[in-house]
């Protein structure tokens, strides 16, 4: 077992105590940077670095760095939320230790859409029917995954379907 143990602190954002939305920042205990390049490949990290190792996921609609002494999770709902992401993070990251002989590690980004690609496709009217203030914030959401085509009211027929090529070339989780 490579991660035994870790502290973890709950917050709000600084910037804006009235998120409903808090973070985890757990402090490791152990150093897991060796298992970075597997746990890269066995969960699809959508950015790899090397100098300082860390990998980020977008898992279980969270954004996660996970560094050789720290995992930092984004916008969760409570605490129990950030126990159950971080227990299942620590199972896959010994999981992939203990079966490192059968995985290829990778220190490979994912290719991820291109937001202004995006944004050239978009009405860009601001329209807010979409449910977003702009359309620079529906792009950027369609770019991680959480907005497609379809729901952007005001895009016409040909854009919509370039966009849909366009985001069906990305894997998105």
């Amino acid at each position: 077992m490579l991660l035994k143990s870790y502290t973890k602190n709950i917050f709000r954002p600084k910037c804006n105590p009235s998120f409903e939305s808090v973070h985890c920042i757990a402090r490791l205990d152990q150093d897991i940077s060796a298992a970075l390049p597997y746990l890269n490949a066995e969960l699809g990290g959508i950015q790899y670095f090397r100098d300082p190792p860390a990998v980020m996921l977008h898992v279980h609609g969270k954004m996660i760095k996970v560094g050789a002494a720290e995992i930092a999770i984004n916008a969760l709902a409570d605490e129990q939320e950030a126990d159950k992401i971080m227990n299942w993070l620590k199972n896959e990251i010994n999981r992939v230790w203990a079966e490192k002989d059968t995985i290829t590690p990778s220190e490979e980004s994912r290719a991820k859409p291109q937001i202004f690609e995006i944004l050239k496709l978009l009405p860009k009217t601001n329209c807010r029917k979409c449910g977003q203030p702009t359309c620079m914030v529906f792009a950027v959401q369609a770019a991680e995954g959480g907005r497609g085509a379809e729901d952007c009211p005001e895009i016409d027929p040909e854009n919509k379907e370039k966009l849909d090529a366009y985001l069906s070339e990305f894997k998105f989780e």
